[in-house]
């Protein structure tokens, strides 16, 4: 179930409540996002549409912890994690983030493999369950035959997957998705939601996705539009209620 209204839901993985994010830019203050209010439910696919400047980066990095908001409270499967030390904030992100962004972000000297068990070496595993979580999640991408390859040796889709399978290699609560297909022909982008969509319908994740693409928001359970503002229900395939939303 996905709610933009306020009203508590004990089910939803993701609450947030009144939030605010204000940028000051010399004397003048940039309202960005204003009193919005969210829940989702574990399992759904969420996209968010909007013209450039409307605050769909600004409230995945709020909800990533990779910002904080200036009013309001994030909470993830029980988690509040808007008043976080620095440190707290980073641990969680670890355990509980996946992120997927529009440039691949591969370290260009290291294999697939390596690329993928980057986020795995900063956990206790050992080197043996490293290896097992790695291949795993490069089966499930479809690149097992290619982890010793470097990213020059790839295309821009299979860079894309090598990109997935690091966001899902330490079994992340929920992935983050900017422009996952901005970079990508059609083609390739069609590949890389077919393995979205893979993700949420027989691995269960929970994805929250920004793009300006319509072909690829139809791919989602619920589009949600944030425009000069405000919050508005795009589509919906499961319950969705609109009563608020940000100024």
């Amino acid at each position: 179930m996905v709610r933009v209204d306020g009203i508590a839901d004990e089910r939803s993985l993701i609450q947030v409540r009144d939030l605010d994010k204000t940028y000051k830019r010399g004397g003048e203050e940039i309202h960005v996002l204003q009193g919005l209010n969210l829940n989702v439910g574990k399992g759904e696919f969420v996209a968010f549409m909007g013209p450039s400047g409307s605050g769909k980066t600004t409230l995945l990095n709020l909800l990533g912890g990779l910002d904080v908001p200036t009013r309001g409270s994030i909470t993830v499967d029980g988690d509040e994690i808007t008043n976080m030390s620095a440190g707290n904030l980073t641990s969680w992100r670890a355990r509980h983030v996946g992120f997927i962004f529009q440039m691949y972000n591969l370290i260009p000297v290291l294999n697939a493999f390596q690329n993928v068990e980057l986020p795995l070496l900063l956990t206790k595993l050992s080197k043996a369950e490293r290896r097992s979580h790695v291949e795993t999640a490069l089966s499930v991408v479809g690149l097992s035959d290619r982890m010793k390859h470097f990213p020059r040796q790839l295309s821009g889709g299979q860079e894309q997957r090598v990109t997935i399978a690091r966001a899902i290699v330490s079994d992340p609560t929920f992935l983050l998705c900017d422009e996952p297909t901005g970079d990508l022909d059609r083609k390739a982008a069609d590949d890389v939601m077919a393995l979205i969509e893979e993700l949420v319908n027989k691995y269960h994740k929970t994805v929250l996705m920004v793009t300006h693409d319509a072909l690829v928001a139809e791919r989602a359970h619920t589009t949600l539009h944030l425009d000069k503002g405000v919050l508005v229900e795009g589509r919906r395939s499961q319950v969705t209620s609109i009563a608020g939303g940000v100024a």
